[in-house]
């Protein structure tokens, strides 16, 4: 329930900051549907304070970025799993073999 009430705070937020530009809240709802999570968010949230961009498309392109960072870093998160597993697997090999 709790990330719920944070998202939503975030959400409309968010919604304020964009409509403060003088652009339509619609952008700013689906800018924060698209985010996803306050994380990301309040991210945006400090670009559009310390930027203060005057277009759509300039809004649109730094959730473009946002997204692709978050990507990127699951991404990461994967292959070093991955990587980890394969690590113990070399060390510790499939425990398939009886050496009894």
């Amino acid at each position: 329930m709790d990330n719920r009430i944070e998202w939503a705070r975030n959400h409309d937020e968010l919604v304020h900051a964009v409509e403060s530009l003088g652009l339509p809240g619609e952008l700013g709802d689906q800018v924060a549907r698209q985010l996803g999570s306050p994380k990301a968010m309040q991210r945006m949230m400090a670009y559009l304070y310390n930027v203060k961009p005057r277009s759509a498309e300039l809004i649109v392109d730094e959730t473009l970025a946002i997204c692709s960072d978050i990507d990127r870093w699951k991404d990461k998160k994967a292959a070093e799993e991955a990587n980890a597993r394969y690590n113990e697997i070399l060390y510790y090999g499939l425990g398939d073999d009886d050496s009894d």
